[in-house]
């Protein structure tokens, strides 16, 4: 199985680091980067081809906020698949989100397992039993 290449941008590392250990244990992900601020990680993955499948991004970093970053990305057109991961999943706050190119936006304290789901929903399954 192919494995979905994921790229997090969290600033608090305790919650980065459960975040990439249910995320590798529970899905078909690889985390190959991180980043605490949005300028960094609008420098790593506002390129073409994205360096990852899907971008996890929080709303409050260390330097810049998760809008930025997703602001940033919609300009440019990035086909870079993003979803928001935030403890202040209110309406108004899904709806910038969703208007600034995030595909879905996922609330940290009630949404992990939806999370999960979501990453297995990108790659495709395995095929069991196929005939020979």
């Amino acid at each position: 199985m192919s494995h979905l290449k994921v790229f997090i941008v969290e600033d608090n590392p305790v919650i980065r680091q459960n975040l990439v250990g249910a995320l590798e244990e529970l899905a078909p992900v690889t985390v190959i980067g991180h980043a605490d601020g949005a300028a960094l990680a609008t420098t790593a993955l506002n390129v073409l081809p994205p360096p990852c499948d899907l971008a996890i991004v929080d709303l409050f970093l260390r330097d810049g906020t998760g809008l930025d970053l997703l602001r940033a990305l919609h300009e440019q057109r990035s086909p870079l698949a993003r979803v928001v991961l935030t403890n202040y999943a209110t309406p108004d706050v899904r709806s910038k989100c969703l208007a600034l190119g995030a595909d879905r936006v996922f609330d940290k304290s009630t949404d992990i397992d939806a999370l999960v789901d979501y990453c297995n929903d990108l790659r495709p399954q395995p095929r069991h039993g196929s005939a020979s």
